[in-house]
């Protein structure tokens, strides 16, 4: 990265960015797409490390994780620290929160430490959108948006940069929560964005789907077979919590972002009654595998939140930091 020089005073210290200094960079969900498209170009090749996250669990649903991850292409290693805690919202608290550690590459110093907040959200929206290119039908005109909270938000703004939405139904279980979305995301991409009171709405008659609600690892099965229509794909950002188990049987093509992640969350209790994995997200898009083959299929991906996605975006914060000169530079 070009943040680095050769100058000893500068691996002494480290840049700090706050959530509202990586909100501020003007880091477009288009280069991020790019980006995490990228890392998974590498990631098929095997030209990446990854081990699986460790975690700990202080409340029931709750979780904090460790992800690091190294991309040799970017030249990106680092680690994510992050928590996601469903009862926050009682607290007027956010569900995820957390930082990652940008390290050089060469040294293993560390180069940065920045809020993860905006980070997860956009790369979350992005590797969706890098699966609905190969899962979801190209004309696709309309999105259901199941959670209206920040990843209800930043995953419309990443399909909407992609397809041709012109109506989008959007449900929550807060109908004051349903129906802000409904109005600021109407005003922010001009797109005809309707809060609907029941979930069927936002799924049957829907080309795309995005479930956005807590990660629990009992699911509430809302969705019931018979909604996703054919032809439907459908993104799983809450794991399978959304999903009963006889809507995702009627899947043509069950999709993740890594099968060994899945399978080590399937040993701690989650995804009890998920189809076989068809391929994994990268497997697509270096043409491994095919994605979507006919118009009727339905498709979903359930990924899972890969640390290569934030090791992915973060140099370009920090880059874009550097060059603005925004952030706090601290002393190691």
């Amino acid at each position: 990265m070009s943040t680095q020089t050769d100058s000893p005073a500068d691996q002494t210290r480290l840049l700090y960015l706050s959530q509202s200094d990586v909100a501020s960079l003007g880091v477009t969900i288009t280069e991020i797409i790019e980006a995490v498209e990228k890392m998974f170009e590498e990631k098929a090749a095997g030209r990446v490390e990854m081990p699986p996250k460790p975690g700990i669990h202080p409340q029931p649903d709750a979780f904090i994780h460790a992800m690091p991850a190294y991309i040799p292409a970017m030249k990106s290693a680092g680690i994510k620290w992050v928590s996601g805690f469903p009862e926050n919202y009682r607290r007027q608290l956010p569900y995820v929160s957390g930082l990652i550690v940008l390290n050089d590459a060469e040294t293993g110093l560390p180069l940065a430490v920045m809020d993860c907040v905006w980070i997860t959200a956009q790369r979350t929206a992005a590797a969706s959108a890098v699966a609905a290119k190969h899962l979801a039908r190209p004309d696709a005109e309309t999105a259901g948006i199941l959670g209206c909270g920040v990843q209800g938000r930043s995953h419309l703004r990443a399909l909407h940069t992609l397809f041709p939405l012109r109506k989008v139904m959007a449900y929550d279980t807060d109908a004051s929560a349903r129906e802000s979305y409904a109005r600021s995301m109407r005003e922010e991409l001009g797109l005809e964005v309707v809060g609907v009171d029941e979930p069927r709405k936002a799924v049957t008659g829907c080309d795309i789907v995005v479930t956005a609600g807590p990660i629990l690892k009992d699911p509430h099965a809302t969705i019931r077979s018979g909604w996703l229509d054919p032809g439907g794909f459908a993104a799983l950002v809450d794991f399978d919590s959304y999903w009963h188990a006889d809507a995702l049987d009627e899947v043509d093509k069950f999709c993740t972002d890594d099968r060994a992640q899945l399978d080590f969350y399937r040993q701690e209790g989650y995804f009890q009654s998920i189809p076989p994995v068809y391929a994994e997200l990268a497997e697509m898009v270096a043409g491994q595998r095919p994605g979507r083959e006919d118009a009727d299929e339905r498709t979903i991906t359930c990924n899972l939140g890969l640390a290569l996605e934030d090791i992915a975006v973060a140099p370009l914060v920090l880059q874009r930091a550097v060059d603005q000169q925004i952030g706090t530079w601290l002393s190691l």
